[in-house]
């Protein structure tokens, strides 16, 4: 039985660590293998191994003890996962997971080993040392851009604004079919923009003019309910009607090189399946000041191919 929960656990361990390297690497599967990796060692592998090790002591004494660290690695594990996937609640989760180990799992340990006086206190002092580099961790994933550093890239979005403006000017001398596919998709870039500054409340006449006054107002809060399924639909059919631009530009003569060099402008990659991802995490978070840059740098790079066009 201890051969088996050990391979389990190893098991387990290995498809969370390739699952972070493709994480790290934004390789597709990433997200599968980290969601089953830690589902297999918090559901299976935990409750195992904490069984067995309870029923070889055999002391109903340490029963909560085992019960309150199943229940601190199910909520550490939980809030990193949420926090790894950018899934709605994770930064709510985190602000319980990084406490809970001390205010909820310490108390309960130092109690029941404080009736053993056979027990070590190096044992206790490596459980600290566990408990502070656990904490350390989900702080640095909790951490986020201080709000000063997200109002300040919003100057970034600005000039994208400005120089969209001046490219407007710029039309290509005769109506492709590519041309009007690149149409089509800054119609979809400009609602997916609108939607995101409803989403911080910013009306589109604050956002024409100055917006330094209005800066402090800022609220990057995550959309819930009717708006998050909007954002995955809208999110969907950019990338759709993007992947629908390449495959065009692909088939029309003239614009081969155009298509080639489009995945890298566009900030897309093709996956195995022949398919397009976004290569970026920051691109794949719902509502973040750094996605708003990059659809007024996507729409900017469509309208100067459009120019090219011939």
């Amino acid at each position: 039985m201890k051969q088996k929960i050990y391979i389990l656990g190893l098991a387990s361990a290995m498809i969370i660590s390739l699952g972070t390297m493709f994480k790290v690497n934004h390789w597709p599967g990433a997200g599968m293998m980290l969601i089953g990796g830690i589902s297999v060692l918090v559901i299976v592998f935990l409750p195992a191994a904490l069984i067995n090790s309870f029923k070889d002591e055999d002391n109903k004494s340490k029963r909560l003890l085992y019960v309150i660290t199943w229940l601190t690695s199910f909520v550490l594990f939980t809030a990193m996962l949420f926090k790894i996937q950018h899934w709605p609640g994770a930064g709510y989760l985190m602000l319980v997971s990084i406490p809970f180990p001390f205010m909820v799992f310490l108390p309960v340990f130092l109690i029941v080993t404080s009736k053993n006086k056979e027990h070590s206190i190096f044992s206790t002092v490596y459980i600290l040392f566990l408990l502070m580099i656990l904490s350390c961790f989900t702080a640095l994933l909790a951490l986020n851009v201080s709000k000063e550093k997200l109002v300040e890239s919003f100057s970034i979005v600005r000039t994208y604004y400005h120089s969209g403006k001046a490219i407007d000017n710029m039309r290509a001398q005769q109506q492709l079919p590519v041309s009007q596919k690149i149409d089509e998709v800054i119609d979809i870039t400009e609602e997916y923009r609108d939607f995101y500054l409803g989403c911080l409340n910013i009306p589109a006449d604050m956002w024409k003019g100055d917006l330094g006054v209005f800066q402090s107002t800022f609220s990057f809060s995550q959309p819930s309910g009717k708006k998050e399924n909007q954002v995955k639909t809208i999110h969907s059919k950019l990338i759709s009607e993007l992947k629908d631009l390449i495959s065009l530009m692909e088939r029309t003569p003239g614009c081969e090189s155009l298509a080639s060099a489009a995945p890298e402008i566009f900030s897309l990659r093709r996956t195995p399946g022949g398919n397009y991802n976004w290569d970026s995490d920051l691109i794949l978070a719902p509502v973040h000041p750094w996605l708003l840059a990059y659809l007024e740098g996507l729409e900017n790079n469509l309208k100067l191919i459009r120019t090219t066009l011939k």
